[in-house]
């Protein structure tokens, strides 16, 4: 099975950056993206606000790099998260972040 997700949009969140009790780098930030999307012939408006997370030694470079409101691509996966109240939401695992 192929987990494959590919999103342009605008960084919309300060970055957050931490690191787990293991020692991995994380940093997270929400993307935005808005767009007219045909479908069945009909335009239509779409708006997606994601979590993203970047994991690893690269990820905290990300915050020297990105800032709130600068267009990028993010290449990775989709996996589902808790929220600090239980809610499930979901995520994208940056494996690639491209600026725009």
């Amino acid at each position: 099975m192929t987990n494959s997700f590919v999103l342009v949009g605008n960084v919309a969140s300060s970055l957050k950056l931490s690191t787990s009790p293991a020692g991995v780098h994380h940093c997270q930030f929400s993307i935005e993206h808005r767009s007219i999307q045909v479908e069945d012939g009909l335009s239509r408006q779409a708006f997606v606000r994601m979590k993203v997370v970047a994991t690893g030694e690269w990820s905290q470079r990300l915050a020297s790099e990105l800032i709130e409101g600068m267009q990028i691509q993010v290449t990775g996966f989709i996996n589902r998260h808790e929220s600090r109240t239980g809610n499930p939401v979901l995520a994208l695992h940056a494996q690639q972040i491209e600026m725009i």
